[in-house]
């Protein structure tokens, strides 16, 4: 496995409707590093968000879509995503906020 340091682990918050929704029970979504695993991810977050204790992490891999251009067919990059629960204690995390 790569050396991932934690600042690497989340690379983006995921926007939709359904992420928007668990907002209410303490429930974040990220797109995370693929090699990242549970452990660092729940690391990761209560460094980078201070004040939050993370109850637990559910991960997803997702394949890369089939793609055309005429003849030409390929796939897009594998992703991984990421759903945080935070305990009933924790802060909430800012940039979410303002959504």
């Amino acid at each position: 496995m790569a050396n991932v340091k934690y600042y690497d682990v989340i690379l983006k918050p995921v926007v939709t409707e359904k992420s928007m929704a668990g907002m209410g029970e303490k429930k974040y979504t990220f797109l995370v590093h693929t090699e990242a695993n549970k452990t660092m991810i729940k690391e990761a977050v209560e460094k980078m968000f201070q004040g939050t204790k993370v109850k637990s992490v559910n991960t997803m891999n997702l394949d890369g879509k089939t793609k055309r251009r005429g003849a030409t067919s390929g796939k897009t990059s594998k992703t991984k995503k990421a759903i945080v629960q935070l305990t009933e204690d924790s802060k909430e995390i800012e940039i979410f906020t303002g959504l």
